[in-house]
């Protein structure tokens, strides 16, 4: 589809993230309007104000959760503890970098984008982050930049593992919106060998410094609950994730067994109409 602007956007790949941002700007403004357009016929209806749940269900369930401003856990403001980024980030760290690639920033993540065509199936997943500033009482962080990535159903990682080197699903960075949230939609990660069902992300200062190749605020991950994991393993195309996951715990797993209370995602929704994970992040801005 054509820009607002009438730009032309299909030769936008190699401009950065920095190219997205006129167009980020455009869609805040749509959102703004349409979201008055429907205050007015709603009566200004607030989805947070629903309670945080942590149950599950095989039905189907809600696509969206709300998330405390504090740690899940421990009801703190206290930094979310650092974890690796591992082997396959691609920020530049380690060989690949999409962070500076104009397509990356999406909220839809199961779809490679620029000259890439895959697509990642699997049971669906909205993952919500909550950034906030640990130095001003967990506020919310304005204009943080959030980067996600996990594997695929099969435990790839897109841009690194065999069969998807030319892919890169599974990856993008959203901006946070007046309450620090970050939404991206996704699919259930697998659970290969070696490791806990996991979701890694990064924290940026702005979406700029996240092009730029500044170093992120935070870097860790989500652990996703056992029950959930079990439930999601025994639908058709996780197989292989279903027999990995009997021979790891958190307590082993080599990331996570130094301490995971405050690293587990609530979920919610159900296998049948897609799950949600959300997940608290205070920064030290």
């Amino acid at each position: 589809m054509r820009p607002l602007d009438g730009r032309d956007d299909s030769d936008d790949h190699d401009r950065g993230l920095a190219a997205d941002l006129p167009l980020l700007r455009r869609r805040a403004l749509l959102g703004l309007l349409a979201g008055v357009g429907l205050a007015a016929v709603a009566g200004c209806a607030d989805f947070d104000s629903t309670p945080q749940t942590t149950t599950i269900t095989t039905a189907e369930g809600p696509n969206d959760v709300p998330a405390p401003s504090t740690s899940a856990a421990t009801g703190s403001c206290a930094e979310i503890p650092e974890e690796t980024a591992g082997p396959f980030p691609a920020d530049g760290s380690n060989g690949a970098n999409v962070l500076n690639q104009t397509g990356a920033v999406r909220s839809d993540i199961r779809s490679s984008f620029g000259t890439a065509s895959g697509v990642a199936t699997g049971v669906p997943l909205t993952i919500r982050l909550t950034v906030s500033d640990t130095t001003a009482n967990c506020a919310p962080l304005d204009e943080a930049a959030v980067y996600v990535w996990h594997c695929d159903r099969d435990g790839r990682y897109s841009l690194y593992s065999p069969g998807v080197t030319a892919e890169n699903y599974l990856r993008g960075v959203q901006v946070v919106d007046a309450d620090g949230v970050a939404r991206f939609t996704s699919i259930f990660p697998a659970c290969y060998r070696g490791r806990w069902p996991h979701i890694h992300f990064e924290v940026y200062e702005s979406l700029r410094a996240a092009s730029s190749g500044a170093g992120p605020l935070a870097t860790s991950q989500i652990a996703l609950p056992k029950d959930v994991c079990d439930a999601v393993y025994a639908t058709d195309g996780y197989a292989a994730s279903a027999r990995n996951i009997t021979d790891i715990a958190l307590d082993s797993d080599p990331v996570f067994r130094d301490g995971w209370n405050r690293l587990v995602g609530t979920i919610t929704g159900g296998v049948g109409g897609g799950l949600a994970v959300a997940f608290a992040v205070p920064v030290g801005a």
